[in-house]
């Protein structure tokens, strides 16, 4: 997946652009990448306009109190998994009422990967909410593994999470 630049801006700041543009806002929610994405959304001039908040949710607690993610997600797929994912891009869309809910959860290494669950492994969710009575919000969670280091590994999560975004919103039209 190449990321969805525009005259060589970074995607963060064609994420901006478009949220901008359509006067939507976004809440993130991360977990393996530990604030980078947020990080790199405030990186871009402006981004107060459109970005209302981002939580480090590391730990099962933090994700069951911070963004509603159930313990029975919890416990029977594990906190790196598809439905975790889910949950906790559609409770952070929802807790922080944004039109965009942005997750990520995934083993960044060096250590913690099994057989079922690699190191590399990520899970990036993106959670839109429609307008009420459109029955058009949804959630969708792409699986990747990645290769490289710890630092490569959250560095294409986090690409990866606001290229995943700048899709979602074009698919959305306007």
């Amino acid at each position: 997946m190449t990321p969805a630049t525009e005259d060589g801006e970074p995607i963060e700041a064609v994420v901006g652009k478009r949220l901008t543009d359509r006067e939507e806002s976004l809440a993130v929610a991360e977990s393996l990448t530990g604030g980078l994405i947020c990080s790199r959304l405030t990186d871009v001039p402006g981004s107060s306009a459109y970005f209302d908040r981002g939580v480090v949710t590391y730990s099962n607690r933090s994700k069951q109190q911070d963004l509603a993610v159930s313990r029975e997600a919890l416990d029977s797929h594990g906190a790196v998994s598809r439905e975790v994912a889910a949950e906790m891009a559609t409770g952070i869309r929802d807790t922080a009422a944004t039109t965009w809910g942005v997750s990520t959860t995934g083993i960044a290494g060096p250590t913690g990967g099994t057989e079922q669950k690699p190191v590399g492994l990520v899970f990036i969710g993106v959670a839109y909410a429609a307008p009420w009575g459109s029955e058009d919000s949804f959630v969708r969670v792409d699986r990747h593994v990645f290769d490289g280091d710890r630092a490569a590994v959250k560095q294409k999560s986090a690409t990866h999470a606001l290229d995943a975004l700048a899709t979602a919103i074009d698919d959305t039209g306007d």
